[in-house]
């Protein structure tokens, strides 16, 4: 028995075809998406929590009432710590972006979260901070040798850290030895 098909139902059978596939992907794709943006809030959340209680642990010459946390250069897990935050001690914390030419990074910041600078522009930036009593972190840890205090280390389920003891000692600002001991223990495991 013949059957007769028509070129119109077959176009209309493949079209309906495609634009399922085409539905089932970009829903695949959004899924992954939003499972890539929650593992991104994660880390940012987790490196929230890192820095809070890097501060808290830290001791300034002169106790800030209010804390202030200033970001310098693009950042990639900052987006939590923007918002602004209260320690568990009730000290808030008031999050400003500054540039790394700012000549007043050392008296408007008591700490300084770092994202990626060129060269120059960690040098003027450290520069501005000497002299001040100013906590600073890098968010990449291969900068742990050019000045900063703490360099953050984030993988996918966990952020740790490595502390440069020479810069604590030449910044003016007392971290509690827990903490320091705590960046051994971190940085020893695999």
């Amino acid at each position: 028995m013949d059957v007769a098909v028509s070129t119109t139902g077959r176009f209309w059978g493949w079209r309906q075809f495609c634009l399922s596939a085409l539905l089932c992907l970009s829903t695949h794709a959004g899924f992954a998406q939003d499972a890539l943006a929650d593992a991104a809030d994660q880390r940012a959340q987790a490196v929230t929590q890192v820095v809070l209680g890097i501060l808290s642990y830290a001791r300034w010459p002169v106790e800030p009432a209010q804390l202030r946390l200033c970001i310098v250069g693009p950042t990639e897990y900052t987006d939590d710590l923007v918002k602004g935050t209260t320690q568990a001690t009730g000290r808030t914390v008031q999050v400003q972006r500054l540039l790394a030419t700012s000549t007043t990074l050392g008296s408007a910041c008591d700490a300084v979260y770092i994202g990626k600078l060129s060269d120059d522009e960690r040098n003027q930036l450290f520069a501005a901070l000497n002299g001040h009593a100013v906590l600073s972190i890098s968010e990449g840890g291969d900068q742990c040798t050019v000045g900063s205090l703490f360099c953050l280390r984030v993988a996918d389920n966990q952020v740790s850290f490595e502390v440069n003891l020479d810069s604590v000692a030449r910044s003016g600002v007392r971290i509690h030895p827990s903490v320091l001991q705590l960046s051994r223990r971190r940085s020893a495991q695999p």
